[in-house]
């Protein structure tokens, strides 16, 4: 039990914490590190009391039921690779939100980063341990998205914005191929659990949609580890923040591909097609990002070419497949991960202390920053292969791998010379970083002064460098009980027997080793001074450069063609779209219904009462004179569309629905204030009945009216027959008999929304939110033209008669004096009633709220009663007046809402129980006695919350803009009278 709680915090911690630290204010910087860092190291102890369990090649999970009809349920594992791969999420995580407080500047939005960060890490932990592959590219999807919002974080940068939506389609395009293939790979199996999938390699490689799922799986691979001819994504990500590179680009995002293939490679390996695309394509991004390496200029760019050839090292260990292959592949993911991590911050403090990370201006900073360079020149020898530091190791097992004989094809038999010839690259690109950065005379044209950063912000370095010596000199002891549980996890009982040891005599392998060392050495010392001078690639790879590929291929399809599609289809007229969208409805539901012929009603007239027709006749009268008005007398129009939602709510009380009603008639009053405080940024009614004469228009008005008027009795006649056909006990029998039983209250409505069909409420709150949030956004940067808006004192809320000659004498009079006019207390009258209602309305909602689970009411009512009491106070002072004496924070409000319904939810899987499962029960209180009480109290107070800050926020946007553009109207009127007094 305590092992099943552990992974269910793995993937729910990183999470909170992101949702913690964006609501954390910009100066709590500290705050920020000790929340991330708490997160990742919780994470570790966890980790660590998994170890024992998963060590011997044995799998801890936990499932929970979803949709299980169609086999999809929210199963978590972790085994012995999946333990490995989150050590480097939590670990390499924790020294990153270290790093980042010294590296990021105080002008920059910390808490947006961290919770970007610490969400990043919470997906790519989900889909580690997801058991299930079709939940597992959800999150890897989500990792996708993440890292979007981590290159761009810096988005006033165009070259960030650029990197991070280059970044975003190719790796999501890749995983749309592999949402696919996962689909694909489900039906053949039988199953989505990853361990049945795991354990049906032989099913899947004979089956006829193999080269299907196959071309599907390794696009979703390649395009997520950069590999040729993918890769072009990683340099432009370099843009983001060092530390984003040192966690996304070296240790976690881009291992997810290679990660996929390794733990795939099982079930779709060991085939000639597997050998020929995956051995293939590693070794040529292994040659061609080590060969674009050596010319880069810039640090971070040296780096990431680095990184695609490492990754095309690990995806010729996945294509070769043997055992030895696997147990390389893994050792080295572990490996590079230490060692370019370490590089990575090591190139952030040179370009945070020298204000540059160009190698052509940068030299001998072995002077200024000794200890910075003593940490880069170990890891990347390292990087290099250098004998008796932890990448040696590695690469020695991939010499062994490719030196063997595997099928005898042109491709194995290639593989010893092209793999020595990628590391004799490799060994120049690690010379030219170390000579070229830290060796020769102090540069004396850097933007900065160079100097030693911040010890703290050495510490990451110094612990990852530390590991990259100790697994050199001590690899069994430092790293054998880690690497053999992964090699378990993947392979089994078919996993080989491997050494550790530094010495394996004097073979083929370190025979390739040294001449790959000597060869490379001679590279850089003939190529140094071309080097100094070249551009950043060769001129034959520029040609063939996949970069300028996909640019001309977005040109097309964002100018080009998509420019076509919209003059054939498009429109900017949002009244044309929407007629398009409600005829293709319409069109859907008529094919669907044309022969539902037991769906005519029956018994039309058998229960007729003239009262209620004639209440809807009123109804219906509304609604036309509202349509008719619309573009004439816009107040009469809203006044009209209000009487008919008054007839909707007398409906639903009519048929017993009390708490439909009220929230009816709660929503009438909202969306009337905010209708009325939209109408003002509407053309002028003069403009609009001009253009409205002509006989386009009213064909289209007629046209218009036509639709709706189908459309309408369409749905008004499915309603009724839905209520009137269906014979015998419907699924609302079932809710009323099972409510008080199953859900713990007495109204069967609130019982729904709030237990039995909580995920819906939860998926609509959210929406919600999002809703508020884009209507803030929109209005924040909407500017309507001055003369289109009146300031606020030309507005009224009651029309008074005109003054005669006498009485605007006294009102002139009266206002010189400073007294009190008729028109202020006039003005003043529903400004004290509203203010008095105040205290009214939150009772209201109070009472609202607390009897919605056994009366008519709930959160949703009580949350809009709430949300009326706050607009009330708006309509009635000024925003201003009202705003110094109500601190309101809506997105708060969402965000609390959200936390505490998602919390209600999370909170039954802790007692082993589906999400958003509802307990409810009679508790004691003294004097009172027995009170009823269910969990879905708290739930209801999240959806009071998210309707509350939704509402408010967009009251608050609409406010604000009106006060906005009255003092731009104020502006722009001083300064034409005086530009008229000069």
């Amino acid at each position: 039990m305590l092992a099943e709680t552990l992974i269910l915090l793995l993937v729910v911690l990183p999470f909170l914490g992101a949702i913690a630290a964006t609501t954390m204010p910009v100066s709590a910087r500290n705050g920020e590190v000790v929340l991330g860092g708490g997160v990742m190291l919780a994470g570790l102890v966890a980790l660590a009391a998994l170890f024992d369990q998963v060590s011997d090649g044995r799998v801890v999970s936990r499932t929970i039921e979803w949709v299980p009809s169609i086999g999809l349920d929210l199963t978590l594992r972790v085994d012995g690779f999946a333990w490995l791969m989150l050590l480097l999420v939590f670990g390499i995580g924790f020294l990153v939100v270290i790093y980042a407080r010294y590296y990021l500047s105080p002008a920059d939005p910390v808490p947006r980063f961290y919770g970007f960060l610490l969400a990043f890490a919470g997906a790519m932990v989900a889909m580690l341990i997801s058991g299930n592959i079709l939940v597992m590219v959800v999150f890897w999807e989500l990792t996708s998205v993440f890292s979007f919002l981590l290159i761009g974080y810096w988005h006033q940068s165009a070259g960030a914005r650029d990197g991070a939506r280059t970044a975003l389609i190719v790796t999501g395009t890749g995983g749309m191929a592999l949402l696919a293939a996962m689909i694909l790979l489900g039906q053949v199996v039988g199953s989505y659990r990853l361990d049945d999938v795991l354990a049906a390699g032989d099913i899947v490689r004979a089956h006829e949609w193999y080269p299907w799922i196959l071309g599907l799986f390794l696009l979703g691979a390649f395009t997520k580890s950069a590999q040729v001819p993918f890769h072009f994504w990683l340099p432009n990500a370099m843009a983001a923040p060092t530390p984003v590179s040192a966690y996304l680009h070296s240790a976690t995002m881009v291992k997810a591909g290679v990660y996929l293939l390794v733990r795939f490679s099982p079930v779709l390996g060991g085939t000639p097609a597997w050998f020929w695309i995956v051995a293939g394509t590693g070794m040529a991004t292994l040659i061609l990002g080590a060969l674009i390496a050596l010319y880069r200029n810039d640090l971070k760019g040296l780096l990431a070419y680095s990184t695609i050839s490492h990754l095309g090292l690990i995806t010729a260990l996945a294509g070769i497949g043997s055992g030895g292959a696997i147990v390389a592949a893994i050792f080295h993911i572990l490996n590079h991960a230490v060692f370019k991590a370490s590089l990575f911050m090591a190139a952030g403090i040179i370009d945070h202390e020298t204000g540059t990370r160009d190698m052509r201006r940068l030299s001998g900073l072995r002077h200024s920053m000794p200890r910075t360079s003593a940490l880069a020149i170990v890891a990347a020898a390292a990087m290099g292969g250098v004998p008796l530091l932890n990448g040696f190791l590695s690469k020695e097992m991939f010499f062994a791998e490719a030196a063997d004989w595997h099928n005898g094809t042109w491709l194995d038999t290639a593989l010893p010379y092209l793999a020595t010839l990628a590391s004799i690259f490799s060994i120049a690109y690690s010379l030219r970083f170390i000579v070229q950065v830290f060796f020769g005379p102090p540069a004396t044209d850097l933007p900065k002064e160079p100097h030693e950063p911040a010890a703290w912000m050495r510490r990451p370095v110094e612990l990852l460098v530390l590991l990259v010596l100790l697994v050199g000199f001590w690899p069994a002891a430092m790293i054998g009980a880690v690497l053999q549980s992964g090699v378990l996890a993947v392979l089994g009982v078919d996993a080989p027997y491997y050494s550790l040891a530094l010495w394996h005599g004097f073979n083929t392998p370190l025979k390739m080793s040294l001449t790959a060392l000597a060869l490379g050495t001679v590279l850089y010392l003939i190529a140094a001074p071309r080097l100094q001078r070249a551009n950043e690639a060769p001129a034959f790879l520029e040609r063939l450069s996949a970069q300028a590929l996909f640019d001309r291929l977005m040109l097309l399809l964002t100018r080009k063609w998509s420019l076509r599609l919209y003059r054939r289809f498009g429109t900017r007229h949002l009244q044309v779209q929407m007629r398009l969208v409600v005829l293709l409805v319409a069109a859907g539901a008529a094919a669907t219904l044309i022969d539902a012929t037991r769906m005519w009603p029956r018994g039309l007239f058998q229960n007729f009462d003239i009262t209620f027709a004639l209440m809807w006749l009123a109804g219906c009268g509304c609604a036309i004179g509202a349509a008719v008005q619309a573009k004439y007398h816009r107040f009469a129009a809203l006044a009209l569309l209000g009487g008919a939602g008054l007839v909707t709510a007398a409906t639903f009380a009519w048929f017993s629905a009390p708490d439909l009603a009220v929230t009816q008639l709660m929503v009438e009053v909202v969306t009337t204030v905010l209708l009325l405080l939209g109408l003002r940024w509407l053309p002028k009614r003069s403009q609009e009945i001009a253009g409205d004469r002509s006989y386009q228009a009213r064909a289209r008005r007629a046209q218009d009216l036509v639709i709706a008027s189908v459309c309408g009795v369409g749905v008004a006649s499915l309603a009724f027959a839905v209520m009137t056909v269906a014979p015998g006990l419907t699924i609302g029998d079932w809710f009323r008999r099972n409510a008080y039983a199953e859900g713990g209250g007495t109204n069967a409505v609130n019982v729904i929304l709030v237990d039995f069909r909580a995920f819906d409420t939860l998926g609509e709150i959210t929406v919600l939110g999002i809703v508020a949030l884009t209507c803030y956004a929109l209005l924040r940067r909407f500017r309507p033209a001055p003369e289109s808006v009146a300031l606020p004192s030309q507005q009224t809320f009651v029309e008074l008669p005109p003054l005669s000659a006498a009485e605007a004498e006294c009102e002139a009079e009266a206002k010189a004096s400073k007294e009190p006019t008729r028109h202020d207390v006039m003005m003043a009258i529903p400004s004290v009633i509203m203010q008095w209602m105040f205290p009214v309305a939150i009772a209201m909602s109070a009472y609202l709220f607390l009897r919605g689970h056994d009366l008519p009411g709930g959160g949703f009512a009580a949350g809009v009663a709430f949300a009326i009491a706050l607009l009330l106070q708006y309509l009635a002072t000024n925003v201003r007046w009202i705003e110094s004496r109500i601190t309101i924070l809506p997105v708060r409000w969402i965000g609390a809402g959200l936390l505490f319904a998602v919390g209600t939810g999370a909170g039954s899987l802790l007692f082993g129980y589906p999400f958003l499962t509802a307990h409810a029960q009679y508790v004691t209180i003294p004097l009172i006695g027995q009170v009823p009480a269910a969990t879905a109290l708290l739930f209801d107070l999240g959806v009071f919350a998210v309707v509350v800050g939704a509402t408010v926020l967009i009251q608050i946007a609409i406010a604000h803009q009106s006060l906005r553009s009255a003092r731009l109207r104020a502006r722009d009127e001083a300064e034409a009278l005086s530009q008229e007094e000069r």
